[in-house]
C-alpha cells in the first residue's frame, strides 16, 4: 500500500494464532468437572439439559463476544464493550459482578475443604461419617484459608510466576481424571454392574414434578459461563470469519461431551439416594476404584483436584482484580484501591479479595448445614454471571443500531434479524436461568431449608452486589467533580471509549466509520481530557491493513480529515 504524501512504515509479519489452539483455550475456559454432581441428580436427562445449554447459552454467548472483540478490541474486555453500548456505569457493574462471583465463588469452597479433609487419606469410611459430622471444621479451613493466602502471595508475584500452575492445573484436574473415569467405568459395566440411572431414551425428556425439580439446572447455563474471555483472540486469527465459528462449534462440541460423560458417570455409579454434591466425585471413583479392587483410587481424584484447585484460586485471584484494578485507574476507585506492584499485579486488590474471601467463608457459621451453603452461594453467583450476561447482550444489539458503521472483522451472520435473534435467545436464557435459581432445589430441599430463607438470602446477596457497583460509581463520579479527578491514573492503560472521543456524554447513535483502533491512537488514557476530537459522522474509505499500523493513519485522517488511498487496496 502507499499513501499520498507519505509512506507508511513497514511492520514485521503478524503472528496468527491457529484454529486448534483457540479451540483449545475455549475448552480450558469452560469446561471441568466441578459442576457435574450438581446436575447429576437429573440422570440420562441432563444430557438434554446440556444439549439445550449449548444452544441457547454458549453460542449466542461466543458470537456476541466475538463481535464485539473484533469491533471494539481495546483493553477490557467486557469493561469496553458494555461501556460503548449503554455507558460506564453498567461496564464498571459487570466488573463488580465479575469480581464478587469470583469472590463468593472462592468463599464458599472453604468449609467444604474442611469437610471433605479426609478424602486425602486411604481412610474412606471415615471420609463420609467426617463428611456427615465434621469436627474441628473452623481449625481446618483456617489451614485452607492459610494455602489460600499463600496463594495470594504466589499470584501477586505476576504471570510467570503462575501460568504453568493453571495451565497444568487444568490438565492434571479435568482430562486424566476423566480419562481414568471412562475407562474405570467401562471396566465396571463389563462387570456386570447396572447403572443407577434407567438408560432408555425416554429418559432423555426432563420429567416435571414442580418448578423445584428444574432449579439445579440454572447450573447448566453457568456451566457454559466464561467463553467471552477468549473472544479478544479473534484479532490474532488470520480469517477471523470463518475460523472464529468453526473453534466455537468445535470447543462448544467438546465441552459438551465433558460435561455429559462426567454428569453421566457420576448417576450411573453413585444412586440418586446417596449423592451428595460435597462428595459425589469421590463416591464415584471410590466405587469404580472398587471394581479393580483399588478402591483407595479416589484419593487420586482427591489430589489432582487439589492441584487445579490452587490453578483456579490464582485465576480468580489474578483475572477479575486485574481487570477492575485497570478499570479502577480511570478513576472508578479509590487510590488505595489502584495498587500495582513491581510484578504488575494489582497487590492491594488481590489481598482486599482475599479478605472478602476469608469473611464468606466464616459465614457458614451462620448456616446449619455446608451443603445448603454452598447450593445457595453456587445459585448466588448463577444469577450474577446470567445478569452479567444480559448487560452484555444488550450491550450488543444496542450497538448494532448506535454505531452500525463501526467496522467489524466478524459479524453474526443474518443482519438484523441474526443479531436480534442471538439477543433474544441469550437474553430469554439468561432470565429463565435466573428465575429457576431462585427456586429451593427440590433435591437438596432438606440441606437449603426454608424455602423463604433461601430467596431473601440469594436475593440479598445479589442486592448488595449491585448496591456496592452503584454506590462506588456514583461516589467516583462525585469524588472526581470535586477533586479534579484525582482518582485518575494519568498513565492508566485504558483508551477512551469511541463516544468521549467522538464529543459526546453518553453512547449515542453516530455514523462514523471509522475503526476504533485509529480513533484510540495517541490518545490520553481514559479518565484524562481528550486529545484528538473526531466528528461522529466521519467517514472514510477503510484500509484493509489499518490493524498494521494504525498510528500513521489516525495522524493523517487527523492532519487531512480523510486518508487517500491507493485505489487497489479498497475493497472489490
Amino acid at each position: 500500500m502507499k499513501n499520498e504524501g507519505k509512506n507508511v512504515k513497514a511492520t514485521p509479519q503478524k503472528a496468527y494464532i491457529s484454529t486448534f489452539a483457540l479451540i483449545m483455550l475455549n475448552v480450558v475456559v469452560i469446561a471441568g468437572l466441578a459442576n457435574d454432581p450438581q446436575q447429576a441428580f437429573y440422570g440420562l436427562s441432563s444430557v438434554t439439559y446440556f444439549a439445550i445449554g449449548l444452544i441457547v447459552m454458549f453460542i449466542p454467548t461466543a458470537l456476541v463476544a466475538a463481535e464485539l472483540a473484533s469491533g471494539w478490541p481495546q483493553r477490557g474486555g467486557i469493561f469496553r464493550w458494555v461501556g460503548e453500548g449503554i455507558g460506564k456505569g453498567w461496564a464498571f457493574t459487570c466488573l463488580i459482578i465479575l469480581w464478587f462471583q469470583s469472590t463468593f465463588n472462592l468463599g464458599a469452597g472453604m468449609p467444604n475443604f474442611a469437610a471433605t479433609i479426609m478424602f486425602f487419606t486411604p481412610h474412606y469410611k471415615k471420609a463420609i461419617a467426617f463428611l456427615n459430622h465434621p469436627s474441628h471444621e473452623l481449625l481446618i479451613m483456617c489451614g485452607f484459608l492459610a494455602l489460600f493466602w499463600f496463594t495470594t502471595w504466589l499470584a501477586a508475584r505476576g504471570t510467570k510466576t503462575f501460568s504453568n500452575i493453571s495451565k497444568y492445573g487444568v490438565l492434571i484436574g479435568t482430562f486424566i481424571p476423566l480419562a481414568a473415569m471412562i475407562i474405570l467405568t467401562i471396566v465396571w459395566l463389563c462387570q456386570g454392574n447396572k447403572p443407577a440411572i434407567p438408560m432408555h431414551a425416554k429418559d432423555l425428556i426432563p420429567q416435571w414434578n414442580g418448578i423445584g425439580t428444574l432449579a439445579l439446572a440454572a447450573g447448566v447455563l453457568f456451566s457454559y459461563a466464561g467463553i467471552d474471555m477468549n473472544a479478544a483472540h479473534i484479532k490474532e486469527l488470520k480469517h477471523p470469519d470463518k475460523q472464529y465459528p468453526l473453534s466455537v462449534l468445535v470447543a462448544g462440541i467438546l465441552a459438551f461431551l465433558i460435561f455429559v460423560v462426567g454428569t453421566l458417570i457420576i448417576a450411573m455409579v453413585v444412586p440418586a439416594k446417596q449423592l451428595n454434591i460435597l462428595d459425589a466425585l469421590y463416591v464415584m471413583m471410590h466405587n469404580l476404584g472398587s471394581a479393580i479392587h483399588a478402591p483407595w483410587l479416589y484419593m487420586i481424584l482427591v489430589y489432582a483436584n487439589f492441584f487445579v484447585l490452587v490453578a483456579m484460586w490464582i485465576t480468580n485471584l489474578a483475572g477479575p482484580s486485574f481487570m477492575l484494578g485497570e478499570a479502577g485507574q480511570s478513576g472508578l476507585l479509590p487510590k488505595w484501591l489502584q495498587n500495582y506492584n513491581k510484578h504488575g499485579m494489582p497487590s492491594k486488590m488481590m489481598y482486599f479479595q482475599a479478605f472478602c474471601v476469608t469473611i464468606i467463608a466464616f459465614m457458614v457459621k451462620l448456616l446449619p448445614n455446608v451443603e445448603g451453603f454452598f447450593v445457595m452461594i453456587t445459585q448466588t453467583v448463577t444469577i450474577l454471571y446470567l445478569l452479567y450476561y444480559v448487560v452484555m447482550f444488550i450491550a450488543f444489539i444496542r450497538l448494532r443500531y448506535t454505531q452500525p458503521n463501526r467496522p467489524r472483522s466478524f459479524k453474526i451472520p443474518g443482519g438484523m434479524f441474526g443479531a436480534w435473534l442471538v439477543t433474544i435467545v441469550g437474553i430469554a436464557a439468561c432470565l429463565f436461568g435466573i428465575a429457576l435459581a431462585l427456586y429451593p432445589p427440590t433435591q437438596v430441599k432438606k440441606e437449603v431449608g426454608s424455602g423463604t430463607v433461601y430467596v431473601v438470602t440469594i436475593i440479598a446477596l445479589v442486592a448488595v452486589v449491585l448496591l456496592v457497583a452503584l454506590f462506588l460509581y456514583q461516589l467516583s463520579k462525585r469524588h472526581n467533580k470535586t477533586h479534579h479527578n484525582d482518582w485518575v491514573n494519568a498513565n492508566n492503560k485504558f483508551a477512551p471509549l469511541t463516544w468521549e472521543i467522538e464529543g459526546m456524554k453518553k453512547p449515542t447513535r453516530v455514523t462514523s466509520n471509522v475503526p476504533t483502533e485509529i480513533l484510540s491512537s495517541d490518545q490520553n488514557p481514559m479518565g484524562m481530557p481528550i486529545k484528538h476530537s473526531f466528528a461522529p459522522d466521519t467517514t472514510i474509505n477503510v484500509p484493509k491493513n489499518y490493524e498494521d499500523h494504525p498510528d500513521e493513519y489516525a495522524k493523517e485522517l487527523r492532519d487531512t480529515g480523510k486518508i487517500t488511498l491507493d485505489p487497489t487496496d479498497k475493497e472489490e
